[in-house]
């Protein structure tokens, strides 16, 4: 497992794929809480044929770090790997607080970004009432506690229970002030009125029983931006892990140019 320190963190990262081929290269960037292996379906997919980077963002999965308090600083951890790894363009494919990442890039190295693709993402942060009050009431419960709430709400009805005791295990072994110190940086989220300036081409796929994030709030920022696609998958927040396959195919037919 590669290594890369910036600013204070160390960050795992993988980098599979041919160097020399004509496309370019994938960035696949994980949410609030999870990690790299997210993404383990699109990356077997894609790395036979193209260049694939994904990481663990500081203080996630195998990556150490903490500290940052806005997605922006994400991102540029992002773009310190990228320039590492000597990426210039490159496709940002971003989840949920991954997403807002990949905005971020798109806005501030738009010269970089090819194409990008926001899986269950938004461009304003906008709770429910009731995740709002689950949120509020975080430092109230215990912190596991807290964690598999999140969790579990964010699988459609009918996912397997012993897939989200996973997730659940696994996203609680985030450290504490890594997740909710994002949770601040992803509530002050806000590009919705600057996602005009996106002019690389966008694919948009959300899950129709998302919660977290709910579809109506991905469809009013997908008409703010220039060039966008819309698919929506029968899943819930968890679209990488969910319906694996699907979204798969849903990248592999933005990024393969029509015949």
């Amino acid at each position: 497992m590669p290594q890369f320190e910036v600013d204070g963190a160390v960050l795992a990262y993988d980098d599979e794929g041919p160097r020399d081929g004509a496309a370019v290269p994938l960035v696949l960037i994980h949410g609030w809480t999870a990690d790299r292996h997210r993404w383990d379906h699109q990356t077997e997919h894609f790395a036979a044929r193209r260049r694939v980077v994904r990481l663990d963002l500081r203080g996630h999965g195998e990556s150490t770090g903490a500290g940052v308090r806005t997605i922006a600083e994400l991102a540029q951890d992002v773009t310190a790997l990228l320039d590492h790894l000597e990426v210039d363009r490159f496709v940002p494919v971003g989840h949920s607080m991954g997403g807002m990442i990949s905005q971020t890039l798109a806005l501030t190295h738009p010269a970089r970004v090819e194409r990008m693709v926001l899986v269950n993402s938004i461009g304003r942060m906008a709770y429910s009432r009731g995740r709002g009050l689950l949120m509020a009431a975080s430092t109230l419960v215990p912190f596991r506690l807290f964690v598999a709430a999140n969790i579990q709400r964010a699988f459609a009805p009918g996912f397997p229970r012993e897939r989200v005791r996973e997730y659940v295990r696994s996203s609680a072994g985030t450290p504490r002030e890594v997740v909710m110190t994002l949770y601040g940086a992803m509530r002050a989220f806000d590009v919705l009125d600057r996602v005009g300036e996106i002019t690389a081409p966008t694919l948009m796929v959300h899950g129709y029983h998302d919660i977290q994030l709910p579809v109506g709030q991905m469809l009013r920022m997908a008409k703010a931006y220039p060039d966008a696609e819309v698919r929506i998958i029968d899943a819930g927040h968890e679209l990488p892990v969910e319906r694996p396959a699907e979204l798969t195919a849903a990248l592999d037919r933005f990024l393969t140019p029509a015949a």
